[in-house]
């Protein structure tokens, strides 16, 4: 019977995305708070004689089984650093919202690298599964890590935050996805001709987080890709009022969107605004979960 190794990764979600002018390279300056949530997906990686990929789960039928896959990506970039072949079955069993803007291709790709080392024994330090990650992708360093982090550079820089207790979300996702390179595009045509802030990371969100205090936590998040996904999508509005109006501290958009994320007091709250959400007939579909998660973990057998 063939080795396999299984590895979990969560969902995130971004509490401040701070967003910078355009840079030479295309990218934008980041000062993103990340914190990962309880929906996950399980990446299972198990020797064969090709590198192949198969998926199942909610939406399974949008994720691409060839090489563009950051799954795929991230089992050649292992092997290539480690002079070997990367002939493994990759299997996502998938639960995090696809093109939802809540990470879940940067999920795959750190799960998949994780697992990779694992089955092939590379020994390979964390710094240098983190730098396969940063060249992999702005969102997938966090995906390894877990908890809460504040990104800077273009999000792959991390610095690791405190969490002081549990916080309660739910996830409305949407009918359609939104494409991040178009919504960032957005972000730029609506910025033109203005001067872009540098963008910096909110102390009094920092000190929410490691006091675990939902209510000032919903006073200071922030989402400055916000206002080009509402731009692309103007359905979400609808999305968030009626989040607001079921009794939830706050709500946004989750990173570049379409699903939206309202922060509750509590496991119960969580059920109410989830319950009306879905009779809202304004969204797709609607998951609660708690944070912090943790980042990439080898499951047992």
């Amino acid at each position: 019977m063939s080795v396999s190794v299984t590895v979990r990764v969560p969902a995130k979600v971004n509490v401040q995305l701070s967003v910078g002018g355009v840079r030479a390279d295309g990218f934008h300056d980041l000062a993103n708070v990340f914190l990962a949530v309880g929906l996950y997906d399980e990446v299972t990686v198990t020797p064969s004689d090709t590198l192949r990929v198969t998926c199942a789960g909610p939406d399974a039928a949008q994720v691409p089984l060839d090489r563009t896959n950051l799954a795929a990506r991230a089992a050649e970039a292992l092997a290539a650093r480690y002079g070997r072949d990367a002939n493994v079955h990759l299997h996502i069993a998938k639960d995090i919202p696809v093109a939802g803007g809540m990470a879940g291709g940067s999920a795959d790709g750190a799960g998949a690298l994780l697992a990779c080392d694992a089955l092939w024994g590379t020994g390979a330090s964390r710094g240098e599964l983190l730098y396969i990650c940063a060249e992999l992708g702005s969102d997938v360093p966090f995906s390894l890590v877990g908890g809460a982090a504040l990104g800077t550079g273009r999000g792959e820089r991390l610095t690791v935050l405190d969490v002081g207790g549990a916080f309660h979300w739910v996830f409305a996702m949407a009918a359609r996805g939104l494409s991040t390179p178009a919504v960032f595009r957005e972000f730029d045509r609506l910025g033109a001709g203005r001067d872009i802030p540098e963008p910096v990371a909110s102390a009094d969100l920092i000190d929410a987080l490691a006091k675990g205090d939902p209510d000032a936590l919903a006073a200071t998040v922030s989402n400055d890709l916000q206002a080009a996904a509402l731009s692309l999508f103007p359905e979400l509005a609808a999305t968030l009022a009626a989040g607001r109006a079921a009794g939830a501290l706050t709500a946004l958009v989750s990173g570049s969107g379409p699903t939206t994320a309202f922060l509750v007091p509590d496991a119960g709250s969580a059920e109410r605004v989830a319950r009306a959400l879905r009779d809202s007939g304004t969204c797709r579909t609607v998951r609660t979960a708690p944070a912090p998660a943790p980042g990439a973990t080898v499951l047992g057998d």
